[in-house]
């Protein structure tokens, strides 16, 4: 069979490092290619257009999650696994069969047999081409359906004013080098540490219930399109995660944990960093076991900076993703908002997914080409508190044509513009003991008894959408009650933070001087994808936490064998 353009462009990549000739990449891309030539040339219906846009995407996952408890391990499991995304546009850039996911369903065009989205293990090309030619058709004939429904919509609906479909953009050829998991020897390593951090745990009378997880993921991405790109990225990401379990005295269920990510097994912390975090928690859990549940609270805060990144992602980078500009049942809270000022004066937003580390700690966020085959970049989103931009893959948003390499998914999702590395910038930087010291005369001005300092948060959410309310949340593991006497402070529990996100962000007094990181997975329409937040302490004027929704049961009958 003639090489493709693609599949020679890799293999001059591939021989640049030394690989063999005949490397599975080199094939895999090279049936993609293949496939996606015949398609785009020959794939039209009788009396219909012919597709003008087709890619193709492969991502294997190459898995190991080992966990442990009580000095044992319980699961070892090891999985590979590879997925399809088939991407078939007819029409043309200005206005083809694309609409929001929820105007798509409601057009009921997905009717008939779709093919799922595996593809073989093996690196065989015609099973390969095999799988991709019948999501081909499946998605053709789709999206004729869907143009013709979109057409027809006009009928009755006054269009808004219309944007083009979809951006030019040029192609891109780009390989990394191959990074292989020894998955036998990273099993060796990983399951002798998980069963020793484990074991620290098994003892403590005050732990209900506790699980040590280590693994890795190695994601290998490749992506054509008939624009004339080819890519191939390969990443792993290695994983911590320690949680432990514990009940309160009046029966509040407790929960405590840690994660921490690494691109390489060498830049995981050592197993004795590890212990003293593990203890830390445990210690901690105890300390929360014992604490008093705190009423639900309305004054003075400090996030501190793990907090404040999970509460910009929820309030702030969820509202900058493109595609939320344009769908009617999203609330598009800064949509036309362009050059107006959304946050206080002396704070900046931007998004940059070419950062790899910030402050020396690895950023889950970083990748160098989205999933639309367009090359990350820096974006400035925020300058001086007004809006300067959005998040945008190549869906156009009003004044926003071009993709600035935001558009990801997970596994066969549609991309859609997401967030990479958000930084957060300030110009009213203080030290962490002096926001302290100004969160304590905040609280006395305002006549209250105390305020309050959230140290860590495990996670959040948040509604963007027209239904219901725009609001957040997020569930903080580590609060402390500062006294507004004597600033002495009391840990507590029993809450989680909440809030509308226009009045929220307006309430930041000050930052601390010092950033930090957070370093997670955010979840949406194109699934989950890894995200960091990069941001300093801040102090607000005003948060509101309401009581927590936790089960209060028994402790266990016996007292563990």
């Amino acid at each position: 069979m003639r090489r493709t353009l693609a599949g020679i462009v890799l293999a001059v990549l591939l021989g640049a490092w030394g690989a063999p000739i005949g490397d599975p990449r080199a094939r895999v891309l090279d049936a993609m290619s293949a496939e996606l030539a015949r398609a785009h040339a020959g794939l039209r219906l009788p009396g219909y257009e012919a597709p003008y846009f087709i890619a193709y995407t492969l991502k294997e996952y190459e898995n190991l999650e080992i966990s442990a408890k009580l000095g044992a391990i319980f699961t070892d499991d090891r999985a590979r696994d590879r997925q399809l995304h088939v991407e078939v546009r007819v029409g043309g850039y200005d206005l083809d069969n694309t609409v929001p996911e929820s105007e798509a369903a409601m057009m009921g065009v997905a009717e008939g047999y779709e093919p799922d989205a595996d593809a073989p293990l093996d690196d065989d090309p015609a099973s390969l081409r095999a799988a991709l030619w019948l999501i081909t058709d499946y998605r053709y004939k789709r999206a004729l359906k869907q143009l013709h429904a979109k057409r027809a919509d006009g009928v009755t609906r006054v269009a808004p004013e219309p944007l083009p479909s979809f951006s030019h953009e040029a192609s891109s050829r780009h390989a990394d080098p191959p990074r292989p998991i020894d998955i036998k020897g990273a099993a060796a390593r990983l399951g002798p540490q998980a069963r020793r951090l484990s074991a620290l745990v098994a003892a403590r009378p005050h732990v209900l219930d506790s699980r040590v997880r280590m693994g890795v993921r190695r994601t290998v991405r490749f992506y054509v399109n008939s624009e004339g790109s080819a890519i191939v990225t390969d990443r792993p990401l290695w994983q911590v995660t320690v949680d432990v379990v514990g009940r309160a005295d009046d029966g509040m269920l407790l929960e405590h944990g840690f994660t921490v990510y690494a691109p390489s097994a060498d830049e995981l912390p050592s197993e004795d960093v590890l212990a003293a975090k593990v203890e830390r928690v445990v210690a901690e859990l105890d300390a929360l076991r014992r604490a008093p549940a705190l009423d639900p609270y309305t004054g003075p805060a400090i996030l501190m900076p793990q907090a404040a990144g999970v509460f910009f992602h929820e309030t702030v980078g969820h509202r900058l993703e493109g595609e939320r500009q344009n769908d009617e049942h999203e609330g598009r809270t800064w949509s036309g908002q362009v050059g107006h000022p959304v946050l206080p004066s002396f704070l900046g937003v931007e998004d940059d997914p070419t950062l790899e580390r910030a402050d020396g700690v690895p950023l889950n966020g970083r990748y160098v080409y989205d999933d639309e085959g367009v090359r990350a970049r820096r974006v400035p989103l925020i300058d001086g508190g007004r809006l300067a931009g959005y998040l945008l893959s190549r869906t156009p948003v009003r004044g926003f044509i071009g993709s600035n390499g935001h558009g990801r998914a997970e596994g066969d999702g549609d991309p859609m513009a997401r967030m990479g590395n958000l930084i957060v910038t300030s110009t009213r930087t203080v030290p962490l003991a002096k926001l302290r010291a100004m969160l304590l005369d905040e609280v006395r001005r305002r006549g209250k008894p105390f305020g309050l300092i959230l140290d860590d948060v495990q996670g959040g959410n948040t509604n963007t959408a027209t239904y219901g309310y725009q609001a957040f949340k997020g569930v903080p593991r580590i609060v402390r009650r500062i006294d507004a006497s004597s600033g002495a402070e009391t840990l507590v529990r029993g809450v989680e933070l909440v809030g509308t996100p226009l009045s929220a962000v307006g309430k930041i007094i000050a930052t601390s001087d010092t950033p930090g990181v957070f370093n997670g997975f955010c979840g949406a329409e194109s699934g989950y994808v890894p995200v960091s937040t990069v941001a300093p302490a801040i102090l607000l004027g005003e948060i509101e936490l309401q009581r927590q929704e936790l089960p209060r049961e028994r402790p266990p009958i016996l007292p563990p064998p």
